[in-house]
């Protein structure tokens, strides 16, 4: 349901050496806006730096980045990964948390995606009743980090595209709330603006610490941000 790769902990940066522009044709059975993201991906060096390293897509490098800024991974942790397919976050996440004792990485999507060494896949929706108490006996206990890329299609008009990240969001801090051990973390996207007044204040109330941070590679046209809820206090 997102997007993503790898990376080790001081994975690429993504800024490539930029190759010269490509320009690309409008074909005759292409939408305009199909040739202008075509073109976009053929000139984003992060793109091409994912391409080198061998990631899955250039979404890993934004983990990466929150993670060296805020340093919610590390070895030994319990991490989920929510919506995870095809699996990028996921990979970053098994490669920071493997190493030490303990350290597990559960991915979570209704949508199938290939293996991720160190990582063990669940093909279901979280929201189901029983889907946390399936994830924590696959984790060997409560998540220490629970992540979430997921974002719904846009529908190209602001305010609903915002609701409906939000919404999510909104589902997935219910979800963590449920699953997350104390000191725990929470990592989600949301959309400019950052999270509403409400959700916000939620966010305070369960966490010692909620920052919003724009990573390199999401690009600067584009309205996503993330929010980082640090030191769950614990309680649903």
């Amino acid at each position: 349901m997102k997007k993503a790769s790898a990376g080790g902990r001081r994975g690429g940066k993504g800024s490539g050496s930029r190759r010269p522009g490509v320009r690309v044709r409008t074909a005759r059975r292409r939408k305009a806006s199909s040739t202008r993201w075509l073109e976009r991906q053929l000139n984003d060096p992060y793109v091409a730096e994912a391409e080198r390293l061998g990631f899955r897509s250039r979404a890993a490098f934004k983990l990466i980045k929150l993670d060296d800024r805020f340093h919610f991974l590390a070895p030994g942790k319990r991490v989920v990964d929510l919506g995870a397919a095809p699996g990028g976050w996921t990979l970053v996440a098994a490669k920071r948390v493997a190493g030490a004792a303990g350290g597990r990485v559960v991915a979570v999507d209704v949508t199938p995606m290939e293996p991720v060494a160190g990582a063990t896949i669940i093909e279901r929706d979280f929201l189901d009743e029983d889907a946390p108490a399936e994830i924590e006996d696959a984790l060997g206990g409560p998540a220490d980090v629970v992540l979430s890329d997921m974002a719904p299609p846009a529908t190209g008009h602001a305010a609903t595209d915002h609701l409906r990240i939000m919404a999510l969001c909104e589902t997935a801090l219910a979800f963590a709330a449920r699953i997350l051990t104390p000191g725990g973390a929470f990592v989600a996207k949301v959309l400019q603006g950052g999270t509403e007044g409400a959700l916000l204040a939620e966010m305070k109330r369960a966490f010692k610490t909620v920052k919003h941070a724009k990573p390199p590679a999401s690009r600067p046209e584009s309205a996503e941000v993330y929010v980082v809820a640090l030191g769950f206090r614990g309680g649903k």
